[in-house]
């Protein structure tokens, strides 16, 4: 059986193949055209740093991009800090995606990742740090913000980056909830 560290260095190998896919090789979805007078970082923080142009489920990848870093923030600094890292990537999303939404008009924009970076991350905060509870966190978070129960679809109508980043956080907050409670009945450490 593999440690968490093989595992945890295995899905950061995946991500660098997956960039160097992506911009060595060519394989990506290109960012909507009306970026060109936005500013560099608003481009790689709304699609968390090229994620956002991977072809498919933009917000899977996502998702997938922001566990080597709840892995680390988790295991090297503790769950506050990850914690508090959502919490700021939340409003740092918000700021992003606002100027993203209002210089493009796409009020709901496929490119946009950093919602789903700032909600997977705050769904981490409930795991216990095993592997099987991250993965859990992953999958629960992707059901719930695909679902959208209210009030995230609510959210989802609110202007700018609120809308964006919002109905994230609260399907972060169910899929969390949903962890906590699957640990606690099933003992998973």
């Amino acid at each position: 059986m593999e440690t968490a560290s093989e595992i945890m260095l295995c899905a950061c190998q995946n991500l660098v193949i997956m960039f160097r896919i992506k911009y060595i090789e060519g394989a990506l979805v290109p960012p909507p055209q009306k970026i060109e007078n936005l500013p560099a970082y608003v481009v790689k923080l709304t699609g968390w740093f090229g994620a956002g142009e991977l072809p498919g489920p933009t917000g899977t990848w996502g998702s997938l991009a922001a566990l080597p870093f709840a892995y680390v923030f988790y295991h090297l600094f503790g769950v506050s800090f990850l914690f508090y890292a959502s919490v700021i990537c939340y409003f740092v999303g918000v700021y992003v995606c606002h100027i993203y939404v209002r210089e493009t008009g796409d009020k709901d924009p496929k490119f946009a990742v950093i919602d789903e970076v700032a909600g997977q991350w705050f769904t981490i905060v409930f795991c216990s740090g095993s592997v099987t509870s991250f993965i859990l966190a992953f999958f629960l978070f992707r059901a719930f913000d695909i679902i959208k129960i209210q009030p995230a679809r609510a959210a989802e109508k609110l202007p700018g980056g609120w809308g964006v980043m919002t109905d994230d956080m609260i399907a972060g907050l169910y899929a969390g909830a949903c962890v906590f409670f699957i640990q606690l009945i099933f003992n998973i450490a």
